[in-house]
């Protein structure tokens, strides 16, 4: 079953009157609805779990093995692993919420837009 508050009633309302619960009900047990909360989930938690691995990683590096982190990344270096790691970790995070975006702004937003019409399709 899926949970209420993954697609409020109210939302993409026409005329900024709130969605007929017939309307709502339609979407809810439409397959590409359950596709939409499905991939969204997915990927949402597989994205939440590679960051939090990495991150927690890095901070049990930090308490257990500090001296790892502070070893220079080539000899005569004056950039240690720790900070190239962090650094690493800076960027991958924000490629990782580009991804999440350019996702959600083509693939779910066009699942959602097809729930939608198909729904108002069938009330008229």
């Amino acid at each position: 079953m899926i949970p209420n508050f993954l697609f409020h009633p109210a939302v993409f309302s026409k005329g900024g009157n709130a969605m007929s619960s017939e309307i709502y009900e339609r979407m809810r047990v439409n397959p590409k609805f359950q596709e939409l909360v499905a991939k969204r989930g997915r990927f949402a938690w597989t994205l939440s779990i590679v960051v939090l691995v990495l991150f927690y990683g890095f901070v049990l590096m930090v308490a257990y093995n500090p001296s790892t982190l502070g070893q220079p990344v080539s000899d005569g270096s004056m950039l240690t692993v720790g900070v190239a790691a962090e650094l690493f970790l800076f960027v991958l995070f924000w490629v990782l919420s580009a991804l999440y975006v350019r996702r959600a702004n083509t693939e779910f937003d066009n699942l959602t837009q097809e729930v939608i019409k198909q729904a108002r399709k069938e009330v008229k």
